[in-house]
């Protein structure tokens, strides 16, 4: 698994690659760790794009950076393609509960709205 992030105006990007699963799954909250632990609102955008499989653990980490977004007053926003991750969020009726995006572009557009 790959995660480059970076800082953009209105948020914080994390772009992941590769499986998002029991083995890449600590490489992701080793990178959320700064993001999450800054003060303030959180308001991330993840690209997950590049994500072809998403297990349990991997859905357990969305979930609770989901939930930490939400206890700081801020947001969460997805980028995702049709495929796996959105099959995977509608069967776990967790696709209520997320805000998602089709592109990156999308994403940022939403939350400089919402600003």
């Amino acid at each position: 698994m790959i995660v480059r992030s970076w800082q953009e105006e209105l948020c914080t990007v994390l772009r992941v690659s590769g499986e998002l699963d029991v083995a890449g799954a600590p490489r992701l909250r080793a990178e959320l760790e700064p993001v999450l632990s800054s003060p303030g609102p959180l308001m991330l955008v993840m690209d997950l794009s590049e994500v072809p499989f998403c297990d349990s653990v991997g859905l357990g980490v969305l979930v609770s950076t989901h939930n930490h977004a939400r206890r700081t007053g801020g947001r969460l926003i997805l980028v995702l393609q049709e495929g796996m991750i959105s099959h995977l969020l509608t069967i776990t009726n967790l696709d209520r509960h997320f805000e998602t995006s089709p592109s990156l572009t999308d994403a940022q557009a939403a939350l400089a709205a919402a600003a």
